[in-house]
Protein backbone atom coordinates (compact mmCIF):
# COMPACT_ATOMS: atom_id res chain seq x y z
CA UNK A 1 0.00 0.00 0.00
CA UNK A 2 2.66 2.32 0.92
CA UNK A 3 4.66 1.65 -2.67
CA UNK A 4 1.19 2.57 -4.16
CA UNK A 5 0.98 6.20 -2.51
CA UNK A 6 4.40 6.83 -3.02
CA UNK A 7 3.92 5.97 -6.83
CA UNK A 8 1.08 7.71 -6.78
CA UNK A 9 2.48 11.17 -5.43
CA UNK A 10 5.49 10.52 -7.90
CA UNK A 11 3.17 9.98 -10.85
CA UNK A 12 1.54 13.60 -9.58
CA UNK A 13 4.80 15.13 -9.14
CA UNK A 14 6.03 14.34 -12.50
CA UNK A 15 2.47 15.54 -14.05
CA UNK A 16 2.85 18.55 -12.50
CA UNK A 17 6.57 19.28 -13.45
CA UNK A 18 5.42 18.77 -17.20
CA UNK A 19 2.43 20.81 -16.71
CA UNK A 20 5.49 23.60 -15.71
CA UNK A 21 7.47 22.83 -18.40
CA UNK A 22 5.48 22.89 -21.09
CA UNK A 23 4.05 26.44 -19.58
CA UNK A 24 7.48 27.89 -18.88
CA UNK A 25 8.78 26.91 -22.64
CA UNK A 26 6.12 29.40 -24.25
CA UNK A 27 8.34 32.07 -22.85
CA UNK A 28 6.23 35.33 -23.04
CA UNK A 29 3.54 33.42 -20.58
CA UNK A 30 5.67 34.06 -17.49
CA UNK A 31 5.78 37.12 -16.18
CA UNK A 32 8.96 39.60 -15.78
CA UNK A 33 11.37 39.15 -13.22
CA UNK A 34 10.38 43.09 -12.17
CA UNK A 35 7.61 45.01 -11.79
CA UNK A 36 6.80 48.17 -10.99
CA UNK A 37 3.20 49.22 -8.97
CA UNK A 38 2.09 52.43 -7.38
CA UNK A 39 1.18 53.23 -4.06
CA UNK A 40 -2.35 52.24 -3.30
CA UNK A 41 -2.84 50.56 -6.72
CA UNK A 42 -2.87 46.68 -7.39
CA UNK A 43 -0.74 44.82 -8.85
CA UNK A 44 -1.85 42.81 -12.11
CA UNK A 45 0.01 39.62 -12.98
CA UNK A 46 -1.22 37.88 -15.69
CA UNK A 47 -1.37 33.86 -15.66
CA UNK A 48 -3.50 31.54 -17.03
CA UNK A 49 -6.64 30.45 -15.03
CA UNK A 50 -5.31 26.85 -14.92
CA UNK A 51 -2.00 28.11 -13.66
CA UNK A 52 -3.16 31.08 -11.46
CA UNK A 53 -5.86 29.46 -9.40
CA UNK A 54 -2.80 27.13 -7.88
CA UNK A 55 -0.15 29.33 -7.49
CA UNK A 56 1.07 29.95 -3.64
CA UNK A 57 3.61 33.11 -3.10
CA UNK A 58 6.30 33.38 -0.63
CA UNK A 59 8.18 36.80 0.85
CA UNK A 60 11.97 36.48 0.79
CA UNK A 61 13.07 39.69 0.69
CA UNK A 62 11.22 42.31 2.45
CA UNK A 63 13.18 45.62 2.69
CA UNK A 64 12.06 48.16 5.57
CA UNK A 65 9.31 45.48 6.01
CA UNK A 66 7.07 46.89 3.03
CA UNK A 67 4.25 43.93 3.52
CA UNK A 68 3.58 41.78 6.21
CA UNK A 69 5.44 38.89 6.66
CA UNK A 70 2.16 36.47 6.48
CA UNK A 71 1.22 38.46 3.11
CA UNK A 72 0.38 35.34 0.66
CA UNK A 73 -3.12 36.30 -0.55
CA UNK A 74 -4.03 35.68 -4.10
CA UNK A 75 -5.85 39.12 -4.14
CA UNK A 76 -2.88 41.05 -4.29
CA UNK A 77 -1.32 39.31 -6.82
CA UNK A 78 -3.94 39.50 -9.25
CA UNK A 79 -5.15 42.73 -9.05
CA UNK A 80 -8.11 42.51 -6.72
CA UNK A 81 -6.53 44.20 -3.71
CA UNK A 82 -4.37 47.31 -3.23
CA UNK A 83 -0.90 45.63 -3.05
CA UNK A 84 0.96 47.97 -0.26
CA UNK A 85 -0.08 51.53 1.36
CA UNK A 86 3.95 52.59 1.57
CA UNK A 87 7.09 52.72 -0.76
CA UNK A 88 9.34 50.04 -0.47
CA UNK A 89 10.42 46.86 -2.44
CA UNK A 90 10.52 43.15 -1.94
CA UNK A 91 11.32 39.99 -3.67
CA UNK A 92 9.11 37.55 -3.85
CA UNK A 93 8.83 33.78 -4.89
CA UNK A 94 5.80 31.67 -7.40
CA UNK A 95 5.13 28.35 -7.01
CA UNK A 96 2.69 25.74 -8.02
CA UNK A 97 0.94 24.70 -4.93
CA UNK A 98 3.98 26.02 -2.98
CA UNK A 99 6.30 22.95 -3.92
CA UNK A 100 7.09 23.51 -8.08
CA UNK A 101 9.19 26.96 -8.67
CA UNK A 102 7.56 29.32 -11.30
CA UNK A 103 9.31 32.44 -10.94
CA UNK A 104 11.22 35.00 -8.60
CA UNK A 105 10.29 38.83 -8.57
CA UNK A 106 11.60 41.46 -7.85
CA UNK A 107 8.29 44.44 -6.92
CA UNK A 108 8.93 48.12 -6.46
CA UNK A 109 6.60 49.88 -4.67
CA UNK A 110 6.58 53.57 -6.09
CA UNK A 111 5.35 56.50 -5.16
CA UNK A 112 2.97 57.78 -8.25
CA UNK A 113 4.68 60.23 -9.81
CA UNK A 114 3.74 62.95 -11.95
CA UNK A 115 5.47 64.66 -15.33
CA UNK A 116 4.88 67.06 -18.05
CA UNK A 117 5.25 65.54 -21.53
CA UNK A 118 7.03 66.75 -24.20
CA UNK A 119 7.22 66.56 -27.79
CA UNK A 120 9.65 69.79 -28.47
CA UNK A 121 11.95 68.89 -31.29
CA UNK A 122 15.59 69.34 -29.83
CA UNK A 123 19.13 69.36 -30.82
CA UNK A 124 21.12 67.31 -29.24
CA UNK A 125 25.09 67.93 -29.15
CA UNK A 126 26.95 65.80 -27.14
CA UNK A 127 31.02 66.00 -26.77
CA UNK A 128 32.87 62.83 -25.76
CA UNK A 129 34.88 61.85 -22.98
CA UNK A 130 38.25 62.44 -25.23
CA UNK A 131 37.85 62.74 -28.72
CA UNK A 132 37.02 59.61 -30.86
CA UNK A 133 39.49 58.63 -34.05
CA UNK A 134 37.91 58.19 -36.81
CA UNK A 135 40.55 57.59 -39.50
CA UNK A 136 44.25 58.31 -40.57
CA UNK A 137 45.72 59.62 -43.75
CA UNK A 138 49.39 59.43 -45.05
CA UNK A 139 51.12 62.87 -45.13
CA UNK A 140 53.70 64.17 -47.50
CA UNK A 141 56.93 65.65 -45.63
CA UNK A 142 59.23 67.97 -46.94
CA UNK A 143 61.16 65.25 -49.16
CA UNK A 144 58.21 63.98 -50.70
CA UNK A 145 57.97 61.03 -48.68
CA UNK A 146 54.60 59.32 -47.14
CA UNK A 147 54.54 58.92 -44.14
CA UNK A 148 51.28 58.35 -41.27
CA UNK A 149 52.92 59.34 -37.89
CA UNK A 150 49.72 58.15 -35.78
CA UNK A 151 49.31 54.97 -37.27
CA UNK A 152 53.14 54.49 -37.13
CA UNK A 153 52.46 54.88 -33.60
CA UNK A 154 49.59 52.03 -33.05
CA UNK A 155 46.69 54.65 -33.38
CA UNK A 156 44.01 52.90 -34.83
CA UNK A 157 40.35 53.82 -35.51
CA UNK A 158 37.34 54.06 -33.22
CA UNK A 159 40.40 54.11 -30.09
CA UNK A 160 39.85 57.12 -27.84
CA UNK A 161 42.23 59.52 -27.06
CA UNK A 162 42.23 60.75 -23.75
CA UNK A 163 45.40 63.05 -23.40
CA UNK A 164 47.34 64.42 -25.40
CA UNK A 165 51.06 66.68 -24.67
CA UNK A 166 49.72 66.14 -20.77
CA UNK A 167 46.48 67.75 -21.56
CA UNK A 168 43.02 66.23 -21.65
CA UNK A 169 41.96 65.46 -24.98
CA UNK A 170 39.07 67.99 -25.77
CA UNK A 171 38.40 69.27 -29.83
CA UNK A 172 40.22 69.04 -33.34
CA UNK A 173 41.62 72.58 -32.31
CA UNK A 174 43.28 71.61 -29.68
CA UNK A 175 44.87 68.76 -30.85
CA UNK A 176 46.17 71.21 -34.11
CA UNK A 177 47.26 73.46 -31.89
CA UNK A 178 49.46 71.21 -29.50
CA UNK A 179 50.95 69.08 -32.84
CA UNK A 180 51.85 72.83 -34.23
CA UNK A 181 53.88 73.31 -31.57
CA UNK A 182 55.32 70.34 -30.81
CA UNK A 183 56.79 69.95 -34.50
CA UNK A 184 58.03 73.56 -34.51
CA UNK A 185 59.95 72.69 -31.06
CA UNK A 186 61.12 69.16 -32.80
CA UNK A 187 59.67 67.19 -29.50
CA UNK A 188 57.66 63.89 -29.72
CA UNK A 189 53.89 63.96 -28.38
CA UNK A 190 52.91 61.77 -25.65
CA UNK A 191 49.10 60.33 -26.77
CA UNK A 192 47.20 58.46 -24.03
CA UNK A 193 45.09 56.81 -25.75
CA UNK A 194 41.68 53.95 -24.61
CA UNK A 195 40.82 51.06 -27.01
CA UNK A 196 37.94 49.12 -25.81
CA UNK A 197 38.38 49.06 -21.67
CA UNK A 198 42.40 49.37 -21.99
CA UNK A 199 44.02 52.60 -21.50
CA UNK A 200 47.88 52.90 -23.16
CA UNK A 201 50.46 55.43 -23.99
CA UNK A 202 52.09 55.83 -26.99
CA UNK A 203 54.44 58.68 -28.89
CA UNK A 204 54.26 60.23 -32.11
CA UNK A 205 56.57 62.98 -34.31
CA UNK A 206 54.44 65.37 -36.15
CA UNK A 207 55.27 65.81 -39.46
CA UNK A 208 55.52 69.31 -41.64
CA UNK A 209 53.29 68.53 -44.09
CA UNK A 210 54.54 69.79 -47.80
CA UNK A 211 50.78 70.27 -48.75
CA UNK A 212 49.08 72.35 -46.11
CA UNK A 213 52.01 73.93 -44.79
CA UNK A 214 51.79 72.83 -40.88
CA UNK A 215 52.99 70.66 -38.50
CA UNK A 216 50.24 67.25 -38.63
CA UNK A 217 49.73 63.68 -37.40
CA UNK A 218 47.85 61.85 -39.71
CA UNK A 219 44.94 61.77 -37.91
CA UNK A 220 40.84 62.00 -38.43
CA UNK A 221 39.26 62.84 -35.15
CA UNK A 222 35.52 63.59 -33.69
CA UNK A 223 35.12 65.50 -30.75
CA UNK A 224 30.91 65.89 -30.85
CA UNK A 225 27.99 64.46 -32.27
CA UNK A 226 24.80 66.33 -32.66
CA UNK A 227 21.33 65.27 -34.48
CA UNK A 228 17.35 66.02 -33.88
CA UNK A 229 15.38 64.32 -31.63
CA UNK A 230 12.58 64.78 -29.21
CA UNK A 231 11.52 65.96 -25.58
CA UNK A 232 9.74 62.85 -24.03
CA UNK A 233 9.24 64.55 -20.22
CA UNK A 234 10.20 66.47 -17.26
CA UNK A 235 9.32 66.73 -13.96
CA UNK A 236 8.38 69.94 -12.94
CA UNK A 237 9.81 70.32 -9.12
CA UNK A 238 13.67 68.86 -10.18
CA UNK A 239 13.26 69.92 -13.56
CA UNK A 240 14.83 66.49 -14.61
CA UNK A 241 13.88 65.55 -17.78
CA UNK A 242 13.96 62.47 -20.24
CA UNK A 243 14.59 62.40 -24.16
CA UNK A 244 15.17 60.12 -27.07
CA UNK A 245 14.16 56.77 -25.61
CA UNK A 246 17.60 55.38 -27.26
CA UNK A 247 21.26 55.72 -26.66
CA UNK A 248 23.45 58.48 -28.99
CA UNK A 249 26.23 57.21 -30.95
CA UNK A 250 28.91 58.10 -32.80
CA UNK A 251 27.79 58.57 -36.03
CA UNK A 252 31.37 57.60 -37.81
CA UNK A 253 32.02 54.57 -35.17
CA UNK A 254 28.71 53.43 -34.52
CA UNK A 255 29.67 53.20 -30.81
CA UNK A 256 28.01 54.59 -27.96
CA UNK A 257 29.45 58.15 -27.47
CA UNK A 258 31.09 58.43 -24.08
CA UNK A 259 29.94 61.23 -22.36
CA UNK A 260 31.79 64.10 -21.34
CA UNK A 261 29.19 66.84 -21.26
CA UNK A 262 26.85 68.20 -23.52
CA UNK A 263 23.66 70.25 -23.62
CA UNK A 264 19.87 70.29 -25.45
CA UNK A 265 18.66 73.49 -27.29
CA UNK A 266 15.38 74.02 -29.05
CA UNK A 267 15.08 72.91 -32.90
CA UNK A 268 12.52 73.69 -35.67
CA UNK A 269 11.57 71.53 -38.55
CA UNK A 270 11.85 72.60 -41.80
CA UNK A 271 11.03 69.70 -43.93
CA UNK A 272 10.57 66.04 -43.57
CA UNK A 273 11.76 63.34 -46.03
CA UNK A 274 8.97 60.58 -46.39
CA UNK A 275 9.70 57.31 -44.92
CA UNK A 276 8.92 54.12 -47.07
CA UNK A 277 9.84 50.89 -47.63
CA UNK A 278 13.72 49.88 -47.03
CA UNK A 279 14.38 53.85 -46.60
CA UNK A 280 13.91 55.26 -43.38
CA UNK A 281 12.45 58.75 -43.12
CA UNK A 282 13.86 61.84 -41.30
CA UNK A 283 12.48 65.32 -39.97
CA UNK A 284 15.11 68.15 -41.45
CA UNK A 285 15.67 70.32 -38.08
CA UNK A 286 17.41 73.58 -37.44
CA UNK A 287 19.09 74.11 -33.71
CA UNK A 288 17.82 77.20 -32.04
CA UNK A 289 20.18 79.02 -30.19
CA UNK A 290 17.90 81.16 -27.38
CA UNK A 291 16.82 80.13 -24.56
CA UNK A 292 13.11 79.07 -24.57
CA UNK A 293 14.44 75.32 -24.39
CA UNK A 294 17.20 74.68 -23.04
CA UNK A 295 19.24 71.91 -20.61
CA UNK A 296 22.53 69.64 -19.59
CA UNK A 297 23.03 66.48 -20.46
CA UNK A 298 24.18 64.48 -17.71
CA UNK A 299 23.60 60.81 -18.91
CA UNK A 300 23.94 58.75 -22.67
CA UNK A 301 22.14 55.70 -21.64
CA UNK A 302 20.30 53.16 -23.92
CA UNK A 303 16.61 54.35 -22.57
CA UNK A 304 17.96 57.75 -23.82
CA UNK A 305 19.73 61.11 -22.52
CA UNK A 306 18.89 62.71 -19.43
CA UNK A 307 19.78 66.22 -17.47
CA UNK A 308 18.11 69.08 -16.15
CA UNK A 309 16.49 71.99 -18.15
CA UNK A 310 17.38 75.59 -17.61
CA UNK A 311 13.38 77.02 -17.08
CA UNK A 312 10.06 75.19 -17.62
CA UNK A 313 9.18 74.67 -21.31
CA UNK A 314 5.93 75.07 -22.70
CA UNK A 315 3.11 72.12 -24.22
CA UNK A 316 -0.41 74.03 -24.63
CA UNK A 317 -2.20 70.16 -24.15
CA UNK A 318 -0.59 69.24 -20.68
CA UNK A 319 0.10 72.40 -19.06
CA UNK A 320 -0.32 70.15 -15.62
CA UNK A 321 1.62 67.36 -15.41
CA UNK A 322 0.03 63.49 -15.48
CA UNK A 323 0.98 60.49 -13.88
CA UNK A 324 3.21 58.18 -15.39
CA UNK A 325 2.02 54.28 -15.88
CA UNK A 326 4.15 51.27 -14.89
CA UNK A 327 4.23 48.64 -17.36
CA UNK A 328 1.04 46.94 -16.20
CA UNK A 329 -1.11 49.96 -16.85
CA UNK A 330 -0.20 49.94 -20.22
CA UNK A 331 -2.59 48.17 -22.31
CA UNK A 332 -2.96 47.15 -26.20
CA UNK A 333 -5.04 49.35 -27.76
CA UNK A 334 -5.57 53.25 -29.06
CA UNK A 335 -2.83 55.50 -27.96
CA UNK A 336 -1.55 59.02 -28.63
CA UNK A 337 1.93 60.11 -29.85
CA UNK A 338 3.03 63.99 -29.56
CA UNK A 339 5.48 65.61 -32.28
CA UNK A 340 6.12 68.38 -34.39
CA UNK A 341 6.30 67.99 -38.14
CA UNK A 342 6.68 72.02 -39.46
CA UNK A 343 8.08 74.21 -37.46
CA UNK A 344 7.99 74.02 -33.45
CA UNK A 345 3.82 73.03 -33.70
CA UNK A 346 3.26 70.24 -31.17
CA UNK A 347 0.55 67.85 -32.47
CA UNK A 348 -0.81 64.54 -31.43
CA UNK A 349 -1.23 61.57 -33.78
CA UNK A 350 -3.39 58.19 -33.38
CA UNK A 351 -1.17 55.51 -33.05
CA UNK A 352 -2.14 51.40 -31.57
CA UNK A 353 -0.05 49.63 -28.91
CA UNK A 354 0.38 46.12 -30.46
CA UNK A 355 2.39 44.35 -28.45
CA UNK A 356 3.59 45.04 -24.98
CA UNK A 357 7.26 42.72 -24.88
CA UNK A 358 8.43 42.51 -20.67
CA UNK A 359 12.39 42.38 -20.70
CA UNK A 360 14.65 41.40 -18.05
CA UNK A 361 17.60 42.93 -19.70
CA UNK A 362 15.66 46.58 -20.84
CA UNK A 363 16.16 48.24 -24.35
CA UNK A 364 13.77 51.00 -26.20
CA UNK A 365 12.37 47.71 -27.88
CA UNK A 366 9.54 47.23 -25.01
CA UNK A 367 6.62 48.25 -26.88
CA UNK A 368 5.49 47.46 -30.99
CA UNK A 369 3.30 50.12 -32.35
CA UNK A 370 1.16 51.04 -35.33
CA UNK A 371 0.47 54.20 -36.78
CA UNK A 372 -3.02 54.53 -37.27
CA UNK A 373 -3.72 58.46 -38.24
CA UNK A 374 -4.59 58.91 -41.87
CA UNK A 375 -2.65 62.40 -41.57
CA UNK A 376 0.63 61.34 -40.04
CA UNK A 377 0.87 58.03 -42.62
CA UNK A 378 -0.15 61.19 -45.41
CA UNK A 379 3.21 63.15 -44.49
CA UNK A 380 5.75 61.27 -43.07
CA UNK A 381 4.82 57.53 -44.18
CA UNK A 382 5.06 56.40 -40.42
CA UNK A 383 7.76 56.78 -38.31
CA UNK A 384 11.03 58.66 -39.23
CA UNK A 385 14.01 59.55 -37.66
CA UNK A 386 13.76 62.68 -35.28
CA UNK A 387 10.72 61.23 -33.87
CA UNK A 388 12.33 59.23 -30.97
CA UNK A 389 11.58 60.77 -27.33
CA UNK A 390 8.29 61.45 -28.61
CA UNK A 391 5.75 60.75 -25.73
CA UNK A 392 2.92 58.64 -26.24
CA UNK A 393 0.14 59.11 -23.98
CA UNK A 394 -2.47 56.44 -23.31
CA UNK A 395 -5.97 56.74 -20.45
CA UNK A 396 -4.68 59.98 -19.56
CA UNK A 397 -1.29 58.70 -18.31
CA UNK A 398 2.63 59.10 -20.40
CA UNK A 399 3.12 55.16 -21.09
CA UNK A 400 6.26 55.82 -23.46
CA UNK A 401 8.53 56.93 -26.13
CA UNK A 402 8.65 55.89 -29.96
CA UNK A 403 12.25 54.79 -30.40
CA UNK A 404 12.42 52.92 -33.53
CA UNK A 405 11.43 52.16 -36.64
CA UNK A 406 10.79 48.97 -38.57
CA UNK A 407 13.05 49.00 -41.69
CA UNK A 408 10.91 47.39 -44.10
CA UNK A 409 7.06 48.58 -42.80
CA UNK A 410 7.80 52.40 -41.69
CA UNK A 411 4.07 52.19 -40.11
CA UNK A 412 5.22 50.19 -37.44
CA UNK A 413 8.04 50.68 -34.43
CA UNK A 414 9.29 50.41 -31.48
CA UNK A 415 8.79 52.51 -28.34
CA UNK A 416 9.75 52.09 -24.86
CA UNK A 417 7.89 52.30 -21.45
CA UNK A 418 8.26 55.38 -19.44
CA UNK A 419 8.91 53.07 -16.22
CA UNK A 420 11.93 52.62 -17.90
CA UNK A 421 12.99 55.29 -18.63
CA UNK A 422 12.56 56.94 -15.44
CA UNK A 423 14.23 53.92 -13.65
CA UNK A 424 17.32 54.40 -16.03
CA UNK A 425 17.67 58.02 -15.23
CA UNK A 426 17.17 57.51 -11.51
CA UNK A 427 13.80 59.53 -11.37
CA UNK A 428 11.83 57.32 -9.51
CA UNK A 429 12.68 57.36 -5.57
CA UNK A 430 12.36 54.26 -4.59
CA UNK A 431 15.53 51.22 -5.36
CA UNK A 432 16.17 48.90 -3.04
CA UNK A 433 19.20 47.67 -1.95
CA UNK A 434 19.02 44.22 -3.01
CA UNK A 435 18.00 45.59 -6.36
CA UNK A 436 20.78 47.83 -6.79
CA UNK A 437 23.13 44.57 -5.35
CA UNK A 438 21.48 42.50 -8.38
CA UNK A 439 21.98 45.39 -11.09
CA UNK A 440 25.80 45.76 -10.09
CA UNK A 441 26.02 42.14 -10.25
CA UNK A 442 25.32 42.23 -13.66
Amino acid sequence: MKGKTCGLLCGILIFLSGILTSYQLQGTMLPPERHSVAVGEPLRIKFPASVEKNLKVKIIENENKTLSENFNTREHLFGMTPFSSQPGQLKLRLSLFGVIPVRDMIVSIVPELRVIPGGQSIGVLLHSQGIVVVGNYDLQDESGRKINPAAEAGIKCDDIILKIGGETARSDSQVRGLAAKAGAAGQPLTIEVKRGEKVFVTQLKPVFCKETLRYRIGLMIRDSAAGVGTLTFYEPESMSYGALGHIVNDTGTNRPVDLGDGKIVGATVQGIFKGKRGQPGEKIGMFKEDDLLSGTVTRNTKLGIFGYLQKPVKNMAFQEPIPVATLDQIHEGPAEMMTVLKGEKIEKYCLEIIKINPQARQDGKGLVLQVSDPQLLEETGGIIQGMSGSPIIQDGRLVGAVTHVFVNDPTKGYGVPAEWMLWEGDLLPVRGAFEENRKKAG
